[in-house]
């Protein structure tokens, strides 16, 4: 089974982050930011992994630090339990409708990290986050994760589905490039011998 367990302290933030890339979907999150959690329960749901997440973050100040480092450990996690990569599918792409927006979302766990952001959220916030926290999210996700991931908007119009499309979409790609062929459980999918 892989899985992995991740603690962060900084002076912003404590976080306790335990992952299971191979579970069922089942989820224990309390960020102290509502948005986030949804987006988090969304994430474990449907990339059906099990996700236990407490952070404790200067929210006082706002929740900048709160969802970066969140990002930065679910990466970290991420790049943990994988280990050396050998088996998992590596690519992964979805167009995933949320109501009114259309969310394109493409992954490869590479080993190199890039995030192709191609999004309009109109509002700045939603609930109390600010909505320019999520490019933050997926930004520490994909250095400390090791991966090339992709968005683009081609539809939507309300803020929440917008970014709702995103996570599930993340989700599901996530879930597929992580799987194990089974053909090839024992190759590195690169010619390189390495990811």
């Amino acid at each position: 089974m892989r899985r992995s367990r991740i603690d962060r302290s900084t002076t912003e933030t404590q976080i306790n982050l335990a992952l299971t890339v191979d579970g069922s979907g089942r989820y224990d999150v309390n960020t102290g930011c509502g948005f986030l959690n949804h987006m988090l329960e969304l994430f474990a749901r449907h990339g059906r992994f099990d996700l236990f997440v407490e952070c404790a973050g200067d929210t006082h100040v706002d929740y900048h630090h709160t969802v970066e480092d969140i990002g930065i450990a679910l990466g970290e996690a991420f790049y943990e339990a994988l280990g050396n990569k050998a088996g998992i599918q590596r690519y992964a792409d979805i167009t995933l409708p949320m109501d009114e927006a259309l969310i394109l979302c493409a992954v490869d766990i590479s080993g190199r990290d890039y995030l192709g952001f191609d999004v309009q959220i109109p509002t700045q916030k939603v609930g109390d986050m600010d909505t320019e926290l999520v490019k933050e999210f997926f930004l520490g996700f994909v250095r400390k994760a090791g991966v090339t991931l992709h968005f683009r908007q081609l539809a939507g119009e309300n803020s929440h589905h917008i970014i709702e499309g995103m996570f599930k979409a993340f989700a599901r790609v996530m879930g597929e490039a992580a799987a194990i062929d089974e053909k090839y459980r024992d190759e590195i999918p690169s010619t390189k011998g390495v990811l």
